[in-house]
């Protein structure tokens, strides 16, 4: 299967969550074993040479494609989340979205100082929720190697919002 073909596997829904926005619902190539699979092994390719000491999943739908990489690879997840999901000390970054903003958070102990580490989540639109994510990584002295995504919408030019960082990504529109 190409990326083609996973591109056709990813369905539009126009004016979800807000008015003007093509939510890009990737539940369809999920719920298609064969697609997935190849997705995970696309990302697991890319990385088993490279000296990781940890996956980095973005909330939510992050961790739908770091926890089988981190598993992949035989290192640690890290999740980012959403303010008040963690229950022990946190650091906390605020960030704007393309419609609206939040608030992201990651333990203080869930690297150690210099740990290499790859971020992932399931699309790039502005770069808002994986800069803040990145933001948050540094702030517990992890390096940011690379940011991975499976889909990456490069009309709102995320990629140039997150310039120092390289950027790996399977399906663009």
């Amino acid at each position: 299967m190409s990326t083609t073909e996973l591109s056709d596997l990813i369905r539009n829904i126009p004016d979800f969550p807000e008015p003007g926005i093509q939510f890009k619902d990737i539940t369809t190539l999920l719920n298609n074993g064969v697609a997935f699979k190849q997705t995970i092994d696309l990302l697991v390719t890319r990385y088993a040479e490279r000296k990781l000491d940890a996956i980095v999943g973005v909330e939510s739908r992050g961790f739908i494609f770091s926890a089988p990489l981190a598993y992949a690879l035989g290192v640690g997840l890290v999740p980012v989340r959403k303010a008040g999901k963690l229950p022990a000390a946190t650091y906390q970054v605020e960030y704007e979205l393309e419609y609206g903003s939040n608030k992201l958070e990651i333990h203080r102990d869930a690297l150690q100082p210099g740990a290499r580490v790859l971020l992932v989540d399931d699309l790039l639109a502005t770069g808002g929720t994986i800069g803040a994510a990145c933001k948050l990584v540094e702030q517990v002295g992890g390096v940011v190697e690379e940011l991975a995504f499976l889909i990456e919408l490069t009309f709102l030019n995320g990629r140039d919002n997150l310039s120092r960082y390289p950027i790996y990504t399977i399906v663009q529109y």
